[in-house]
């Protein structure tokens, strides 16, 4: 599943040249994705301006001037492309040899800089979704989100306040939504090793116990906004099939142990080998030398 480095990724492609277009056709090409399209989701869209597009956690959100706004989840294979460019702008395919037979969703547009084009959103296995809400506040899958791990809201002195007396295996609490949004799989692995800490321990071992974060934690906050932030610096990681807006993404060139099972540590002067355990049924991988117990 694509993550929040992805997603903002993608975020950061559509927004130069979904912002202030006017969406004039929508064309549904099948009734459903995961879950069927919402009831009247074409006559809602159309005549509707694009305000603003955002992003919560792994959802992208389109604001219309209406006042509704439009919640995508990718899935694991959703992507959002524009069908043409102007020669002399950037390229602005996702993936320029998705199969047309994919193509589940079009849009018509007319931008007042940018002209004429079209939006699609395809998914070769339908494991994304498209939600339309008056009110965002009503939809579930933002309700009880935790804080952005690069917002204020998130510190190591939150994170304490979750993990006072959890018994929860380290990783498993960081992928609580409820505890931090957008975190995935993937990052967690990669700021774990960052932050030298096994994804193994128990979450309450990172408090005091007067509630406040131990130095493991304080650098566990730090290592997620690093990781986190570098990951969207080269736009995500092309695992599989996720693409950014603009072509593919690099960061799973810089994974330290992710996917690593049986290399070195890169950590310097650490001669330890990656290795791979299963936690809740999802691969872990992490370095036994230098990722220790606080």
């Amino acid at each position: 599943m694509p993550e929040l480095p992805e997603v903002e990724t993608v975020r950061r492609g559509l927004a130069p040249w979904l912002e202030g277009a006017t969406i004039e056709s929508v064309t549904l090409n099948r009734p459903n994705l995961r879950f069927p399209f919402p009831t009247g989701l074409k006559d809602a869209l159309e005549g509707q301006e694009v305000t603003h597009v955002g992003r919560r956690a792994k959802y992208l959100l389109l604001g219309l001037s209406g006042g509704a706004t439009l919640l995508s989840h990718l899935g694991m294979t959703g992507s959002w492309r524009f069908a043409e460019h102007p020669i002399d702008k950037p390229p602005r395919y996702y993936e320029p040899g998705t199969e047309p037979r994919h193509d589940h969703m079009v849009w018509a547009l007319r931008h007042p800089e940018h002209g004429r084009s079209h939006l699609i959103y395809a998914d070769p296995r339908r494991f994304g979704f498209i939600d339309l809400y008056a009110d965002l506040a009503e939809s579930p899958y933002l309700q009880g989100l935790g804080p952005e791990p690069l917002g204020n809201e998130f510190s190591a002195a939150q994170l304490a306040t979750a993990f006072a007396g959890k018994r929860t295996p380290i990783k498993a609490a960081l992928l609580d939504q409820r505890v931090v949004a957008g975190l995935g799989n993937i990052y967690v692995a990669e700021a774990l090793h960052r932050a030298h800490i096994l994804p193994t321990v128990l979450a309450g071992t990172l408090v005091t116990r007067t509630g406040r974060p131990k130095k493991a934690l304080e650098d566990l906050a730090m290592a997620v906004r690093e990781v986190l932030t570098a990951a969207i610096e080269v736009g995500g990681s092309t695992i599989r099939d996720f693409r950014s807006v603009a072509g593919a993404g690099y960061f799973q060139h810089n994974f330290a142990v992710y996917d690593r099972e049986g290399d070195p540590c890169p950590t310097p002067m650490c001669t330890g080998v990656v290795r791979r355990i299963v936690q809740s049924g999802r691969s872990t991988f992490y370095c036994p030398k230098c990722q220790k117990a606080p």
